[in-house]
């Protein structure tokens, strides 16, 4: 389990600290799990599962893939949540300003933006 759970930090793109940092958990743990000193508790396993999205089954025996499959909404969700977790961000600001901007809208324009929104998706589509 140890090389997988430095694989799965690697593929995240996370330092240890950052990885203990969002298990609430210490670096030095995350390095003890890492080099096969120690085994995370079960607990810690649901943990980086349930906070990484990670196949349990993978994590522990390496059967599998190493992420779930979220169902759609469930995808955009996360990354929703991920945007507002760093609000101090240029890209938060920009999509909360252009939220804002539709919402003043009027029902006309913001038709007309839906409808441009599809088309731009069908043109996309037919490109790809």
């Amino acid at each position: 389990m140890n090389e997988r759970i430095k694989e799965l930090r690697k593929n995240l793109k996370l330092t240890q600290q950052e990885f203990a940092d969002a298990l609430n958990i210490k670096r030095g743990a995350v390095a003890n799990y890492e080099i096969g000193r120690n085994e995370p508790i079960d607990a810690v396993i649901s943990l980086i599962c349930k906070t990484f999205n990670v196949n349990e089954e993978w994590l522990r025996s390496g059967a599998g893939d190493m992420f779930l499959e979220l169902p759609e909404e469930d995808e955009e969700a996360a990354y929703v949540s991920e945007l507002l977790e760093d609000s101090d961000n240029d890209l938060y600001k920009l999509i909360k300003e252009i939220m804002h901007t539709y919402h003043e809208l009027s029902p006309k324009s913001k038709e007309v933006i839906r409808d441009f929104s599809a088309k731009l998706r069908e043109n996309i589509k037919k490109g790809s």
